[in-house]
C-alpha cells in the first residue's frame, strides 16, 4: 500500500502546540517527560477504554519492535526511540506488521508507504509534540487521516472545541449529523421557461447543522443536479436514436462562425410575485436526498449542503433544456438566494418569503458529470457568493459531448443518446402526473424543436451548440476552480477538461487540476490519494477564510501514473516540452518518410457487423488484434521502444487521404502495445462501506485502482472527424470521390507513460462501433503514406 498526501501542511512547533491544546491532546498538566507524554497521547487515542489498566492491557496488542510488544515496552521504562514511535505509529494508521511493513526497517518502510516522518530524533517533549501532530495528520491505510479516524470513532464527543473547528487548516468532524435540519424552499428564478405567465419557482433541498439555530452562520456546498429529483429512464430509451444508419453526404457551405454565433434575444419576464408574508423556517422537509458522499463528508464538518435540480424537475416549474442559458440561470438563482440576493418562498402557492439567514454567503459547487458541468456554467456568470467550484468530469462544450468535428458522436456507453434524450430523461416533473399535465404539450413541442435544432442529420456546429459552449466565457470566471477528470473517461472525454484548463491559463484565478486513470467516476474514496483532505484545505480556505496556504500547498496538477498502482505525481502544466514525429509506413511507424498507399474498406460481412453492434468490447479487441479486421483498418506500430516515453498533451495525426465516395469519416486510435500488467479501467472495491464520513454517519466504499492480469494492449487515446469538416465543424467542405485531401486531427489529450519495451500503435478506420453511426457502407479509404504522419507530445 502506498499513500500520497498533498493536503498536509507542515507547521512550526508553536502552531502544532497551540492546535494540540485546542484539540485536547495537550493540557496544562501534560507530562514534561517525552516518553510519558507519548503514552498520554496514546491513551487519548484509545477511545474504547476509559481506565489506566484497560489502556495498558490494550498496549499488548501492538508491537514496539520486532521482538517486543508495547505493553512490555511500557513496563520496561525504556526511552522512546524514533523506530518505536513509527512501529507503533504505522499500526495506529492501520498498517499491519509483516504484511504492510517490516518492523526491522520501519523508517524506510514508512517512507516507502508515504507516511511523513518528523525531522530529527526523539529527544524532547517538543519533538514529541511535533511528531504526534504529524502523525495525527497522516493518512491511514483506509482512507482517512488519523485524526479523522479518531473523530469517526468519537474522539470529539468528550472534547470542548469550537464549532467549526479547524486542525492543520482543515475543518474537523465535530458536528452531530443526527441533528441536521432538513428543509425545502422554493427559489424564484428570473425565468418563465414553461410560458405560463409566472416566474419559475425552483425547489431547493437544504441540510444544515443544528447549531445554525443558535446563530452560527455556515458556508454552503451546492450540488446542481438535474438527476436529484429522479429520472425518466423509459422515456429516454424510447427517444434514443438508432445509430445503425448510414453516414450521408453534406452539401458544401461557406458558413462562418459569425453566422451561427449564439446571440441572446431579449425576454420580457412576468412580474415578481407579491410577497404575502415572511417566515424564518420552512414548512416542508424531506427524508433522504440523492446525496454525494463528498458533501456528506463536509456535513459532519460544519458546512451546509444544498441540492437543486433546476427547471423542469420534480416539484419545480419550467421545462428541461439540457445545457441552455436558461438552465444555467436557474442554477445561478439558487446561489443568489444563498448569498442574500434573490427571493425564495416556503411553498409554491402562499408567497411567504424566507431568507437564507443561516448562510455566511459563501458557496462552493460540487459534483461530477452534468453536476460539474453546471458548476462550470455558473462560474462563467460571475455570480456573487460563488467562491469556488469543484468541477469533476465536467462538460465545457456540449458539442464536443454529442458531436465531434462534424460527426454525431455518442458519449461512451450511450449510443444514440442526444441532448433531447437527456432533456426528457431529466424532466422529472413527468413523475408528478398531475403537475405534468399542465406542461405536457408545451414540452412535447419543445422537444420536437430541440430535435431539429440539434441537427443529427449533418452533425455540424450551429447556434444550438454555440449556446451550449461555455469556453468563450471562461475568461469571465472570477472564482477559483478545481478540476477533476479521468484520462480514460470516454463519456465526458478528456478534451473537455483540457480545453477548460487551457482557457483558464490567462484568467487571474487559482486553478488546480487532478487527473486519474479512471473512467467516469468519483475519486474521493481512494486511500492512495488524500482527495478529501485536499478539498478540505481548499474549502476551509475559500469558504471560511482559514489561512492555510491552500493555493500554494495544493499542486497545480496532480496526476495518477498509469504504470504503477497507487502512485500520484505533480506537474505544472498539461502541455508538451517537445514533440516526436513518426511517419506512416505500410504497417510500421518510422522516423523517416515512407512512400506508397494503403487502403481499407469500411464494410464488414453481415454476421461480423451484427455481432459488433451487440458487443462493442469485442469490436475494440478485434480492431487491434484480429486478422478479420486487417482489410477494414490501417494499423501500424513503432519499433520496440528503447527508452521510456511520457506523453503529455494532444497527439496529432496528419493524413492525406481519399474516400471512394463523395463523403466519409475517419476514426483514429493511439495504442500501447506490449504484454504487461496494466491498471484496470475500473477501481476494485477494497471494503464495502469502509470509509466513515463522520461519527455514526454515512459511509462510502473504499476503492482503488489495481493492476490486472497481463494483456497485450491498452487504448491511449482516440479522435474522430467527418472528412467534409476538415476546416472546422460549422463549414462543410466539398469532397469528391477518390480525391485526396489533407486532414489534421488532434486526438483527445492524455498523460501516459510508455515504458521501454513497448510499441506505439496507430489505427485508422471508419466506423467506431461505440461512438459513430454504423451504416456498414461499402467505402474504401486510401492513405497516401508519403504525406501522413503522427506527432506525439513529449513531456518530462
Amino acid at each position: 500500500m502506498k499513500i500520497n498526501q498533498f493536503g498536509l501542511k507542515r507547521v512550526p512547533f508553536e502552531e502544532a502546540k497551540k492546535e494540540l491544546l485546542a484539540a485536547g491532546f495537550l493540557t496544562i498538566g501534560s507530562s514534561k517527560d517525552m516518553t510519558k507524554l507519548w503514552f498520554e497521547f496514546l491513551q487519548k487515542s484509545f477511545l474504547n477504554v476509559r481506565d489506566k489498566s484497560g489502556f495498558i492491557n490494550k498496549l499488548g496488542n501492538f508491537l514496539a519492535d520486532e521482538k517486543t510488544d508495547l505493553k512490555t515496552f511500557y513496563h520496561s521504562g525504556a526511552t522512546l526511540t524514533k523506530e518505536v514511535f513509527y512501529t507503533v505509529g504505522l499500526q495506529l494508521l492501520e498498517f499491519e506488521p509483516m504484511i504492510d511493513f517490516d518492523p526491522k526497517n520501519v523508517l524506510t518502510e514508512a517512507e516507502n508507504i508515504g507516511v511523513p516522518i518528523f525531522v530529527g530524533e526523539c529527544t524532547t517533549t517538543e519533538t514529541m509534540i511535533e511528531a504526534w501532530y504529524l502523525l495525527l495528520t497522516s493518512h491511514t491505510k483506509n482512507g482517512l487521516n488519523f485524526l479523522d479516524k479518531l473523530a469517526s470513532d468519537g474522539y470529539y464527543e468528550n472534547q470542548e472545541v469550537s464549532k467549526p473547528f479547524f486542525f492543520n487548516g482543515k475543518a474537523q468532524a465535530v458536528f452531530d449529523t443526527a441533528r441536521l435540519i432538513r428543509e425545502v424552499v422554493y427559489v424564484e428564478a428570473p425565468l418563465d421557461t414553461d410560458k405560463d405567465g409566472k416566474r419559475d419557482l425552483l425547489k431547493l433541498e437544504i441540510l444544515r447543522p443544528a447549531e445554525t439555530e443558535n446563530g452560527l452562520q455556515v458556508a454552503t456546498l451546492f450540488t446542481a443536479s438535474p438527476y436529484s429529483q429522479g429520472v425518466n429512464g423509459p422515456a429516454g430509451e424510447e427517444l434514443t436514436y438508432d445509430v445503425n444508419v448510414p453516414l450521408e453526404r453534406k452539401e458544401p457551405t461557406e458558413t462562418t462562425y459569425e453566422e451561427i454565433k449564439y446571440k441572446p434575444a431579449p425576454v420580457e419576464l412576468p412580474a415578481e410575485r407579491e410577497v404575502k408574508g415572511k417566515a424564518t423556517h420552512a414548512t416542508e422537509t424531506f427524508s433522504r436526498e440523492n446525496n454525494h458522499s463528498l458533501n456528506d463528508f463536509f456535513l459532519a464538518r460544519g458546512f451546509a449542503v444544498v441540492y437543486g435540480a433546476g427547471i423542469g424537475t420534480r416539484d419545480s416549474d419550467g421545462i428541461q433544456t439540457c445545457g441552455s442559458v436558461e438552465q444555467t440561470t436557474s442554477m445561478v438563482a439558487y446561489i443568489e438566494w444563498l448569498a442574500g440576493n434573490r427571493r425564495a418562498f416556503t411553498n409554491r402557492t402562499d408567497n411567504i418569503e424566507i431568507k437564507a439567514w443561516w448562510s455566511n454567503g459563501k458557496v462552493a459547487m460540487t459534483g461530477k458529470s452534468y453536476l460539474g458541468t453546471l458548476a462550470t456554467a455558473c462560474a462563467t456568470r460571475q455570480v456573487e457568493g460563488l467562491e469556488t467550484i469543484i468541477s469533476e468530469a465536467a462538460i465545457s462544450d456540449w458539442y464536443q459531448y454529442y458531436r465531434d468535428n462534424g460527426l454525431v458522436i455518442a458519449p461512451g456507453g450511450f449510443p444514440g443518446e442526444d441532448a433531447d434524450v437527456l432533456a426528457i430523461e431529466t424532466f422529472s416533473k413527468m413523475r408528478n402526473a398531475g403537475d405534468y399535465l399542465h406542461s405536457k404539450e408545451f414540452f412535447a413541442d419543445y422537444l420536437k424543436e430541440m430535435a431539429k435544432l440539434q441537427d443529427r442529420k449533418t452533425g455540424n456546429y450551429n447556434t444550438f451548440w454555440d449556446e451550449r459552449n461555455y469556453l468563450p466565457f471562461i475568461k469571465d470566471i472570477k472564482c477559483d476552480v478545481v478540476m477533476v477528470h479521468g484520462l480514460n473517461d470516454w463519456n465526458v472525454k478528456p478534451r473537455q477538461v483540457a480545453d477548460l484548463w487551457d482557457a483558464l491559463k490567462e484568467v487571474p484565478v487559482a486553478k488546480k487540476l487532478i487527473l486519474h486513470q479512471g473512467q467516469h467516476i468519483y475519486i474521493n474514496n481512494m486511500p492512495s490519494l488524500d482527495f478529501q483532505d485536499m478539498m478540505n484545505v481548499w474549502l476551509s480556505h475559500k469558504l471560511y477564510g482559514v489561512e492555510n496556504d491552500a493555493k500554494v500547498l495544493l499542486p497545480d496538477i496532480v496526476y495518477q501514473k498509469n504504470t504503477t498502482a497507487q502512485t500520484w505525481e505533480t506537474l505544472t502544466d498539461w502541455s508538451p516540452i517537445n514533440q516526436k514525429t513518426y511517419y506512416l509506413g505500410a504497417d510500421k511507424l518510422t522516423p523517416t518518410v515512407s512512400s506508397g498507399q494503403v487502403s481499407f474498406n469500411d464494410q464488414l460481412p453481415k454476421e461480423q457487423y451484427e455481432s459488433y453492434t451487440k458487443n462493442i468490447a469485442l469490436w475494440e479487441k478485434d480492431l487491434k488484434m484480429a486478422d478479420s479486421m486487417k482489410s477494414h483498418r490501417y494499423l501500424a506500430k513503432t519499433a520496440i521502444l528503447s527508452d521510456d516515453i511520457f506523453l503529455n498533451g494532444r497527439p496529432k495525426v496528419k493524413l492525406r487521404v481519399a474516400s471512394s465516395v463523395d463523403f466519409g469519416m475517419l476514426s483514429i486510435e493511439l495504442i500501447d502495445f506490449g504484454t504487461a500488467k496494466r491498471l484496470k479501467p475500473v477501481p476494485d472495491v477494497l471494503a464495502l462501506h469502509g470509509l466513515p464520513l463522520g461519527r455514526n454517519w454515512r459511509e462510502d466504499n473504499l476503492v482503488e485502482f489495481k493492476l490486472g492480469a497481463e494483456d497485450e494492449y491498452k487504448l491511449i487515446t482516440r479522435g474522430h472527424i467527418n472528412m467534409q469538416n476538415r476546416e472546422n465543424p460549422w463549414k462543410v467542405d466539398d469532397l469528391k470521390a477518390n480525391e485526396f485531401v489533407e486532414i489534421e486531427i488532434s486526438l483527445q489529450p492524455t498523460m501516459y507513460h510508455l515504458p521501454a519495451g513497448r510499441q506505439i500503435g496507430l489505427a485508422v478506420y471508419g466506423t467506431d462501433f461505440g461512438m459513430t453511426v454504423r451504416g456498414n457502407q461499402d467505402i474504401d479509404y486510401t492513405i497516401d503514406l508519403a504525406e501522413s504522419h503522427l506527432i506525439l507530445p513529449i513531456g518530462e
